[in-house]
């Protein structure tokens, strides 16, 4: 009979933060992004910390300007895996369905914001809330990029 291999704990770091459905809120959405990543040893400026900075701020800054109910809040929330980043931002408008753009004219002021997260993240998507609203959730596998500064990807 052989010995059962030790088990590794998994440390799963959860952050969940309701915000009002501002600019304001959005831009203390990707604030406190980087804050938590920083407590939970991402450090400020590493690869991970900013491509979840630049996911968030697109995603929250969507929720405010195409889901936003007035009264109703938006909410962030983070889940940090031993291999996944995971980022939510919830709103209140459910029937608002975020898409990638089929075209875009190269003049266009609006519509990169869901091109930038496609290509950043490793996988997006949309999933219903518990009733009306919608959360917009976007995973980064950071076991290929690097929590330091200026380290090789």
């Amino acid at each position: 009979m052989t010995a059962p291999h030790p088990q590794v704990p998994v440390t799963v770091r959860v952050f969940s933060q309701r915000l009002s459905a501002t600019r304001r809120g959005a831009r203390l959405a990707r604030r406190l992004t980087v804050h938590q990543l920083d407590d939970w040893g991402v450090p400020y400026g590493s690869d991970l910390s900013e491509t979840a900075a630049l996911i968030v701020a697109e995603l929250a800054a969507n929720a405010v300007l195409h889901g936003r109910v007035p009264g109703r809040d938006i909410t962030l929330r983070l889940t940090h895996g031993p291999n996944t980043l995971r980022v939510e931002v919830a709103d209140a408008r459910g029937e608002t369905v975020p898409q990638l753009p089929s075209s875009l004219a190269p003049d266009a002021e609006t519509g990169r914001g869901l091109l930038l997260v496609e290509a950043l993240a490793s996988r997006w998507g949309v999933d219903t809330e518990p009733g009306p609203g919608k959360r917009v959730w976007a995973e980064i596998d950071h076991t290929a990029r690097s929590h330091t500064p200026g380290a090789p990807r």
